[in-house]
């Protein structure tokens, strides 16, 4: 971590910067209250300051809604086709982040927060960080995802096709969108389906999905150490230790599978945050990965299973010629396609740049064989 620096009542100060999204260390930062104006923090945090919070923990919320307020003030431009579309939300997506990081609160070594009328951070900042010997300082809006992620693993997140509640950890991706969980629990299991892989496994939901449908021993493994810690704590509150088993950081395991199931990233795109690996796959490396390393890990008869959203290729990020001709680069061919729509919030937002590709999308199961 780097150390960041400040002035506040004559006396210099200094606490540890961290940022899950890689943010740079501000270089400049004023320390303000619940008296500062919206425009003229607006002003400073577009032009790269950092403002240190110390007034009202509830008053820097109303602060980060005025900011919000003044970015969306500009439209996020159109683009010529459905990629610059997308160029330019990401664009604007990442100036908004960038802009909204800037307000920043200080927790102390116990990772408490030294505010009025502040909630006790200490367990969400704990399971979010881990212990920190120093103070810390970190954007408001970071902490008020670590205090979210804290309730949903609390609360969990009912999944239909299980009849129970998935708890997801702080830095893996939520199982909220079920149609791809829906997919594995309906699509005709192969004939020979003793042993499974479940790559890139996340919070562990299909794992538990392919256990409910019979499979006797299944291996989920994924590059993220928080993801592994997440899957394993909810295989266990599922009491469904002795068929699932954990392995990684890595994405095959060692040995064969009459199933291997990928849920890659669904956009080939550079992640900017931990959350974000969950969405965004730099030049579809983990989707390449898995079928490139398929026919190796397939115990004879077995199948492979893609579950993948075409709204990169409605963003014209990649064709489906290329993910076909991947496929049969890797030696594999389509048996079967199994398709359903989404059913979240977004594809009905019509105030969303990108709604018409949204509206649009499908996500399929592909099932493979060498």
């Amino acid at each position: 971590m780097s150390t960041i620096q400040w002035t506040e009542a004559d006396a210099d100060h200094s606490a540890q910067w961290h940022s899950e999204s890689a943010a740079p260390m501000p270089t400049r930062v004023v320390v303000i209250d619940d008296r500062m104006r919206a425009d003229i923090a607006y002003r400073l945090a577009c032009e790269g300051t950092a403002l240190l919070w110390r007034g009202d923990f509830h008053n820097a919320r109303q602060l980060l809604q005025a900011l919000c307020r003044r970015i969306d003030r500009k439209p996020v431009p159109t683009g010529a086709g459905p990629a610059e579309s997308f160029r330019l939300y990401r664009r604007a997506r990442g100036h908004r982040a960038r802009v909204l990081g800037r307000l920043i609160v200080q927790l102390e070594r116990d990772h408490s927060l030294a505010l009025r009328r502040a909630p006790d951070v200490r367990q969400a900042c704990t399971e979010a960080y881990g212990a920190s010997p120093e103070p810390m300082v970190v954007a408001y809006t970071e902490l008020l995802g670590a205090i979210g992620a804290h309730e949903w693993r609390e609360n969990g997140v009912l999944v239909p096709a299980l009849g129970v509640r998935i708890h997801p950890h702080y830095g893996v991706f939520s199982p909220v969108r079920g149609e791809y969980v829906d997919l594995v629990a309906t699509a005709p299991m192969p004939v020979e389906h003793r042993t499974a892989f479940d790559l890139g496994t996340g919070t562990g939901v299909l794992a538990a999905v392919l256990a409910r449908r019979g499979v006797d021993h299944i291996v989920a493994t994924d590059i993220n150490p928080r993801a592994l810690d997440c899957a394993r704590d909810n295989i266990d509150r599922l009491a469904l230790t002795g068929r699932v088993e954990m392995r990684g950081p890595a994405l095959y395991p060692d040995g064969r599978a009459h199933l291997v199931v990928c849920n890659p990233p669904w956009l080939p795109i550079r992640p900017t945050s931990a959350v974000e690996q969950g969405v965004y796959d730099q030049d579809s490396t983990m989707l390449r990965a898995f079928l490139t390393g398929l026919p190796d890990h397939l115990e004879p008869g077995g199948e492979g299973w893609l579950i993948l959203s075409d709204l990169a290729e409605r963003l014209e990020l990649r064709t489906r010629a290329e993910l076909l001709a991947a496929i049969d680069a890797a030696g594999l061919r389509v048996v079967d396609r199994i398709d359903t729509t989404p059913r979240h919030s977004r594809p009905k937002d019509t105030s969303d740049p990108l709604h018409a590709a949204r509206a649009m999308e499908v996500t399929s199961l592909w099932r493979l064989v060498p």
